[in-house]
């Protein structure tokens, strides 16, 4: 079967014939192509506008006060979980938790005197040497110390912790932006200036919206444990960046729009997905198969309907 691409269109002047005018028309035949129709397979694809998005986005902040002295990364760094990043001077804390575990010693030697005590007293009873009332405050004082030993194990633990929270680390595998605190400025506890933010480039994902008359065959598809490739392309469409899967759908439908988000995941294994760069998604719900294939550009629309030219026998089209 032959199709064309427009039809052959004479255009003649309306114009009257003055002198001068040899009455010959004013344009000359549209050219058009012709082509055969072929079968085959076309997959069917949905596209949006997406938005990179990191799954783990950190900004660093010290949990406890005092000067930064030291920073281990350089701004652009790839950096890994656990790696150190900064260190605010432990030396208050470091004197804070000497001071918990000498207080703990004493406590606990405290402690094992009583306990001493405890069982002498309790063998003079039962010789009928001292009173029971003597036994049962030495067990009181036995409970007591014990008590205070356990307050001081946990003061040495409170400050065992502020110590390692003086070194701080990545938190993520990620790339750290620029940092917001220089060298030589008091930190605050928990403050809202972070150090650094670290954000997760591997996998990374994109978020993009789907209308929501696809819905059910995306979701059918994902329930069946179908993999839905999802294609990450140029700003401009031309040029794909990245392919990966969808990875979940949003749990409502946005009512203003008629559309459901999507996040699909990518491996970025070479960092060419940006964390709030705007793509071109590409979701390919099917592949139809065995179907006519003919380019897009002979299809023509009207108010009603979608139809192709094709070319007869004779020449002639319809």
């Amino acid at each position: 079967m032959l199709f064309g691409a427009g039809f052959l269109l004479s255009q003649r002047s309306s114009a009257p014939q003055g002198k001068g005018r040899k009455g010959k028309g004013a344009g000359g035949p549209i050219p058009v192509s012709v082509g055969k129709v072929t079968k085959g397979n076309m997959n069917e694809y949905i596209n949006s506008l997406g938005t990179v998005t990191s799954v783990y986005t950190v900004t660093v902040a010290s949990r406890v006060a005092g000067e930064l002295t030291e920073l281990h990364f350089k701004e652009g760094q790839l950096v890994h979980k656990g790696q150190l990043l900064a260190v605010i001077d432990p030396r208050p804390y470091v004197a804070t938790y000497v001071q918990a575990q000498g207080q703990l010693e004493r406590d606990q030697a405290t402690l094992a005197n009583a306990k001493i005590d405890l069982n002498r007293y309790q063998t003079a009873f039962q010789e009928h040497a001292v009173p029971e009332q003597q036994v049962a405050t030495q067990q009181a004082t036995v409970a007591q110390n014990a008590g205070t030993v356990k307050l001081d194990q946990g003061n040495l633990d409170a400050a065992k912790i502020n110590v390692d929270y003086t070194q701080i680390t990545s938190p993520i595998n990620g790339r750290v932006g620029l940092r917001g605190i220089d060298l030589g400025n008091i930190v605050a506890a928990n403050g809202t200036t972070g150090i650094v933010t670290i954000t997760q480039l591997q996998p990374i994902t994109v978020i993009f919206t789907m209308a929501e008359d696809y819905l059910d065959e995306v979701v059918q598809q994902m329930q069946h444990g179908h993999k839905l490739v999802v294609d990450a392309r140029s700003r401009d469409n031309e040029n794909e960046l990245a392919q990966g899967a969808v990875l979940a759908i949003d749990s409502q439908i946005d009512t203003t729009t008629g559309t459901v988000r999507v996040r699909a995941t990518f491996a970025n294994k070479d960092n060419i997905l940006f964390p709030n760069e705007f793509v071109n998604a590409r979701l390919l719900v099917k592949t139809l198969m065995g179907v006519n294939i003919i380019p897009a550009a002979a299809i023509q629309r009207d108010n009603e309907q979608a139809y192709v030219y094709i070319v007869n026998a004779n020449n002639t089209v319809k």
